[in-house]
């Protein structure tokens, strides 16, 4: 629906529109009336206009002769853009952010005049780039197939993505964690596969999560305590991790209430809609493979990584994606492994494998772990932890000894998107002492949220000083502030929980949205060099190229925020094959920051328009003299089932 002219003059005793200078802004802002509204003017009134217009400039001219002509910012940019409405620093308008599809709410939208026609129902949990059928075209050797394969140009669908039918607002957090509706994610598999492992449960119109798992029968808190007795997660020493092989994500959520913040990954597979219902509890997770690509994280990222019967071959292809894990964790970083082989001579007949089998396994995997330096601290009943060299002092020196894997060659350590895995150490940066710490040492968190990141402090990041950090922390802490006056809900608990930044930059927006109940998947251009950063800061992201889709399901994330990033892919990225891209990410009901100029600005709004968006454009926090101005949009709730009877309705009439 419309939105009625929030203000055309809001400074109208602005000490800077003086004499000339104020009457021509208000002629600007009648004429801009007119353009947007000429239904209410008559001739008369147009008259009247003409002669309180002339009369002003004459007076304005009298009193204030001599002073400066310049033109009011605000005035001469609604006169460069046609029907731009500048706003006051508060919405005056009704722009709903609040989510009204829950168990008790029956409200259905009426439809809307469209560019964009709703997608069939069938394609309700389409994910572009790992498409069920586009990947069974590719190699299914090393499970290649099952890595991102986006669809061409001109396969790009150009509907919108419906949410199925009784789609409902999720639980708010931490009730999330244990309970979602059944109706968002349709999928009964893994209540069957899982039974008796108490990964997921479905109790009548709800999914339950007992927070089980393959080799936690006991739940994911009991089986973190036991983790927790070999290796401290409370000191704040772990901060960032990583699960390989996810299943719900249960060991990730349960390690939310200790502080660390996990990234979850599982393909797209025969376990139907892992990370789906990863997102739906309110869990960071991505969808995702070890196969021949990297993953897509820089080198030096993750703490501490994970794998609980991840059913990943370690031992396989020359320990290569042991050599990926090495390259992703920090110095002094941990690899925990719990499944087969670990125990093995306990578990080796319901796994239904040989003893010489298994012994082989874990042989094997022992020599890779060697042969990168790793040290085994740990283990204990199913648990086994190593822990990589804090620096490569003495792993460069036993290369003598031990012949492979060699180091790589000047590579580009943080080179992630496309990248293939090869099999060779990615070196740390050098150190003068053999206790020093490669890339240096980490603040514990949360000082090391606002403390200047190794890298930036080093120089390695190109154009960027510990005071540009230092700046850009607190110019995001009073950016957030401002997106909670215009967005009151923002500050609400429960309102939103997943958040994704769409181009994080030194992750400033992340960072201050830390006390809240949220968290937020921060991405960083594939090109780009400041996901490091994001990560020393203990925040989690990935690369992201816009002119492709993300690898998640549709309908996982409730608020997205996009800093210039329209001006970053202009030269680049189709406009509306990346707003489509986010209509399909964002739930229904949620919302939608963009802020850049106001060209880009208006032109994004006019595209939303025909994508059941309600939008208002909204002043910079700085005020209405900024070329940068803010489009705030929520999606409509709207379901395949409703289109489907709206269609239906069309027809018949």
């Amino acid at each position: 629906m419309p939105f009625p002219l929030l203000a055309l003059f809001t400074r109208e005793d602005d000490a800077r529109m003086a004499g000339g200078a104020s009457a021509a802004s208000q002629y600007y802002g009648v004429l801009k009336l007119y353009q947007c509204h000429p239904q209410r003017l008559n001739l008369m009134t147009l008259t009247l206009v003409a002669v309180f217009c002339s009369v002003s400039y004459l007076l304005g001219v009298w009193q204030h002769s001599g002073s400066s002509d310049a033109v009011d910012t605000t005035s001469a940019i609604s006169a460069a853009v046609p029907c731009y409405r500048p706003s006051t620093a508060v919405l005056t308008t009704d722009l709903d952010f609040t989510a009204h599809h829950s168990a008790d709410d029956s409200l259905v939208l009426a439809p809307a005049t469209r560019r964009f026609p709703a997608c069939s129902a069938e394609l309700s949990e389409y994910t572009p780039c790992e498409d069920v059928q586009r990947s069974l075209k590719f190699d299914r050797d090393r499970l290649i197939y099952r890595e991102r394969h986006c669809p061409a140009k001109n396969e790009l669908l150009k509907c919108l993505i419906p949410a199925p039918p009784g789609y409902r607002t999720p639980f708010s957090w931490p009730a999330s964690r244990e309970v979602a509706w059944f109706a968002n994610v349709p999928h009964k598999e893994l209540t069957v596969e899982k039974a008796v492992q108490n990964w997921i449960h479905v109790d009548g119109d709800k999914f339950r999560f007992p927070g089980g798992g393959t080799m936690f029968p006991n739940g994911a808190d009991a089986y973190i305590d036991d983790i927790d007795r070999l290796v401290s997660l409370s000191d704040g020493s772990i901060r960032t991790a990583i699960d390989t092989g996810c299943g719900v994500a249960s060991w990730g959520a349960y390690l939310l209430s200790r502080n660390i913040l996990t990234t979850s990954f599982a393909p797209r597979d025969s376990h139907e809609a892992q990370v789906q219902f990863a997102l739906e509890r309110g869990v960071p997770a991505i969808i995702g493979v070890m196969a021949s690509n990297r993953l897509p994280y820089p080198a030096r990222a993750f703490d501490m990584a994970h794998c609980s019967r991840c059913l990943i071959p370690w031992h396989q292809y020359d320990g290569l994606f042991l050599i990926e894990i090495d390259r992703i964790l920090r110095p002094g970083g941990y690899w925990i492994l719990s499944g087969p082989p670990i125990n093995w001579k306990r578990h080796w007949k319901g796994w239904e494998r040989s003893q010489e089998d298994l012994n082989a396994e874990q042989k094997s995997i022992e020599s890779v772990a060697r042969s990168l330096c790793w040290k085994k601290i740990k283990e204990s009943g199913d648990i086994a932890i190593w822990k990589k060299p804090t620096n490569h002092i003495h792993c460069k020196i036993n290369r003598k000894l031990i012949k492979l894997p060699q180091f790589c060659p000047a590579p580009n350590p943080d080179a992630a998107w496309y990248t293939k895995m090869e099999p060779c150490i990615t070196p740390l940066p050098d150190v003068a002492g053999i206790k020093d710490i490669a890339g240096g040492e980490l603040k514990r968190w949360p000082e090391r949220l606002t403390e200047v990141p190794p890298r930036i402090e080093s120089g390695s990041i190109a154009g960027v000083t510990a005071s540009d950090f230092l700046q850009d922390t607190v110019l995001w802490k009073k950016r957030v502030g401002y997106y909670k006056t215009v967005i009151p809900q923002l500050g609400q608990k429960g309102r939103y929980r997943n958040l994704l930044d769409m181009n994080a930059k030194l992750g400033g927006f992340a960072a201050a949205m830390a006390d809240d109940p949220v968290w937020v998947m921060n991405t960083v251009p594939a090109n780009g060099d400041t996901l490091g950063v994001v990560y020393e800061r203990g925040l989690i992201g990935t690369y992201q190229d816009w002119c492709e889709a993300m690898s998640t399901y549709p309908r996982t994330y409730d608020l997205l925020h996009a800093d210039s990033l329209f001006t970053l892919n202009r030269e680049r990225c189709e406009m509306e094959d990346m707003l489509l891209e986010m209509d399909r990410i964002l739930r229904p009901e949620g919302t939608v920051i963009i802020r850049d100029d106001v060209d880009l600005v208006v032109k994004i709004q006019s595209i939303t328009e025909g994508m059941r968006w309600e939008s208002q454009i909204v002043d910079h926090e700085d005020g209405p003299h900024r070329r940068e101005k803010l489009l705030l949009a929520v999606k409509s709730y709207w379901t395949a089932e409703e289109q489907s009877h709206e269609q239906s309705g069309t027809t018949a009439s």
